[in-house]
């Protein structure tokens, strides 16, 4: 499919939305898409995890993603900024492969099949009404992993994130925090390849933003690709290596953290940085 779908099966994933898409809306004059992509700043490209290739994605009359071309290092740390409608979602969702673009193409690895090594946590979790070591059981079952191992990577990832006391009660009365720990605690034991993270802490408090940074560098440091979308520069501060920054659906910039936050390219990057309106 090429119509800006949500698919189907992808673990943890929202409720499918059908899309209505116009295929014959052109989102960039090729001169404008030639010049934003050839302005935009790189990040170093070698041994790339996901590769978006001239990416746009429309659904109805509007352009959400145009002519995007990016590329996540293995390894890194990249995080998705933008303002409110920039289509940072949407673009997270596209690179997950749940989304597919209008045009454009995105490879992981070698493959244009999106490999089931990768997992994606929610800014509001998904839980199935059952247990937390429960909600768990059944991620790696989906993924063949059961008996005895099963056991071990539950109890590993439920003491990784500080829920094992939590393990039989009902995933959907724990709080906030809770929830979205345990839906780190779900990914994590998927020993994914890279993880796609859609502001998972917007709803939290700060000690519970703490948490989840911690488990989310933890997860990074057994050898994960995190990808993540925030509204929080602080946050980007802390946790970036990477950052992709949105402007109406284009890339204003693609480069190094440290750079972009010491001296960033585009003057809409800069005006970003500064707080002005958008």
């Amino acid at each position: 499919m090429a119509d800006g779908t949500i698919r189907q099966g992808a673990i943890a994933a929202d409720a499918p939305i059908a899309v209505s898409v116009d295929v014959r809306i052109a989102c960039e004059p090729p001169a404008l898409r030639a010049t934003a992509a050839a302005g935009a700043s790189r990040a170093a490209t070698a041994d790339p995890a996901v590769v978006a290739s001239g990416v746009d994605v429309v659904r109805g009359q509007t352009c959400v993603l145009r002519g995007v071309d990016v590329t996540i290092r293995a390894g890194s740390r990249t995080f998705i900024l933008g303002a409110n409608g920039a289509g940072k979602s949407t673009l997270l969702r596209v690179l997950h492969g749940i989304v597919d673009p209008t045009r454009g193409a995105v490879t992981w690895g070698q493959s244009s099949t999106r490999p089931r090594g990768h997992a994606m946590v929610f800014q509001r979790p998904v839980l199935l009404r059952r247990s937390a070591a429960g909600n768990i059981r059944h991620a790696l079952a989906l993924y063949g992993v059961r008996g005895r191992l099963a056991d071990e990577r539950i109890h590993d990832a439920l003491a990784s994130v500080g829920l094992s006391d939590l393990a039989e009660r009902p995933a959907r009365v724990l709080s906030g925090g809770e929830q979205q720990r345990l839906a780190l605690a779900r990914a994590w034991a998927l020993k994914p390849a890279v993880l796609f993270l859609d502001e998972p802490t917007a709803s939290l408090d700060p000690p519970s933003t703490r948490a989840v940074e911690a488990i989310v560098e933890n997860i990074h440091r057994i050898g994960t690709t995190i990808v993540m979308t925030t509204h929080q520069l602080a946050q980007a501060k802390r946790l970036a290596t990477d950052v992709i920054l949105l402007a109406d659906g284009r890339v204003a910039e693609q480069t190094t953290a440290e750079r972009f936050f010491r001296d960033p390219r585009s003057p809409y990057g800069r005006a970003f940085l500064e707080g002005e309106r958008l």
